[in-house]
């Protein structure tokens, strides 16, 4: 079976509201790509971690960017006056 294909994007604009939509986001596009269990949850708290810093350092609007292609899933968060974070994982088989 291939691996899938698309760019999923979405900006958040307050940090102390997008917590729990995070977490549903992110399952959501994360179990799309086929991750889950463990996986699923580190990726997710990793994103967590990252916007939550960008949030403390007082960046409270952030995009957030997951792009799957050639069998590997980028994810990029980038908020205004802050570092870019960027990850790149092979997609599961």
């Amino acid at each position: 079976m291939p691996h899938p294909e698309f760019l999923f994007a979405l900006e958040l604009s307050d940090e102390t509201r997008f917590g729990a939509m995070l977490n549903e986001v992110a399952a959501a596009v994360l179990g799309y790509a086929g991750y889950a269990g463990d996986r699923l949850t580190t990726v997710a708290a990793t994103l967590r971690q990252v916007l939550g810093a960008a949030a403390a350092a007082g960046h409270s609007r952030c995009d957030v960017r997951f792009c799957a292609h050639a069998g590997e899933l980028m994810i990029v968060v980038a908020c205004a006056g802050h570092p870019e974070w960027r990850t790149t994982l092979s997609l599961p088989q």
